[in-house]
């Protein structure tokens, strides 16, 4: 039995922050959305590093050996909830009984086990590891979308995985076929 995606929720998408963006902390922020039901939303920001932490002072802090590759791993900052939890979201090609499926390819690990094994190089192909996350409760995501806060768009993994974040709100702009100087910074009707 398959499971069907309930129409009207966006998890698996890119949520991309729009100009007039009125909550600083997302200002010019891509989201990876990892859930999106009635009762609210949970995603990471793709495109903040954390300043201050690095993966391998991570590992030292939590006690788990640092392997060869440690160094080149780089700690984001997921959003503002919880600044002290991570997370992983990462290939499918890694699976732990706590790891959550959220669409085709991508999966969201929020245990030390998957950190173990990114140490140890037995991990997940493509990762991104986050400290918080971004989350609405029940409507308000659906609120500030109406607000033209965001504009969403199907993500890829290209552009999830990519390391040039500088680069990626503008990329996932462009993935609308958007031309960035004719997003205007009032709301308006017609």
């Amino acid at each position: 039995m398959t499971m069907q995606k309930t129409l009207g929720y966006l998890a698996g998408q890119f949520l991309i922050a729009m100009p007039q963006q009125k909550d600083p902390r997302f200002a010019r922020t891509v989201v990876y959305l990892c859930a999106h039901s009635a009762e609210g939303a949970m995603g990471l920001v793709i495109n903040r590093l954390f300043d201050g932490l690095t993966f391998s002072e991570l590992l030292e802090q939590l006690g788990i050996e640092t392997g060869p590759d440690c160094a080149s791993i780089r700690v984001h900052l997921g959003g503002p909830v919880e600044g002290g939890r991570g997370f992983v979201l990462h290939s499918d090609d890694y699976r732990h009984d706590s790891t959550m499926l959220v669409q085709d390819g991508i999966a969201l690990t929020a245990t030390v086990d998957v950190l173990r094994a990114i140490a140890q190089g037995a991990g997940p192909d493509q990762s991104i590891l986050a400290l918080g996350y971004a989350g609405w409760s029940a409507g308000q995501l659906d609120a500030e979308i109406k607000e033209n806060s965001w504009l969403n768009v199907p993500a890829d993994p290209q552009l999830l995985f990519g390391t040039d974040l500088d680069g990626k709100w503008e990329a996932a702009i462009h993935k609308l076929g958007i031309d960035l100087s004719l997003l205007s910074v009032e709301a308006g009707h017609a």
